[in-house]
């Protein structure tokens, strides 16, 4: 899976989970601002990249993530990685 495709797929997921349209979604949005998200929401996302890209984030995985493009950069290596 290259990067865009790899983006896109993030997109539809968070875009279907946290109910926000796509178009709200851009790679210098504040992630925890554009989702509305909590810290319990957090749990999800680990949950959804565990379910969707198997490999389990941790709490501390969150420190460097602002934008959504810091969590497409995140995955993305991660992916590269495993």
């Amino acid at each position: 899976m290259d990067k865009q495709e790899l983006i896109n797929k993030i997109n539809d997921i968070l875009s279907d989970e946290f109910e926000v349209s796509k178009d709200k979604i851009s790679p210098d949005a504040s992630l925890m601002s554009t989702l509305d998200l909590d810290s319990l929401d957090l749990v999800d996302i680990v949950v959804l990249v565990e379910k969707n890209f198997g490999f389990v984030m941790k709490k501390e995985d969150f420190s460097g993530i602002k934008t959504f493009n810091d969590f497409y950069s995140f995955v993305f290596s991660r992916l590269e990685t495993d």
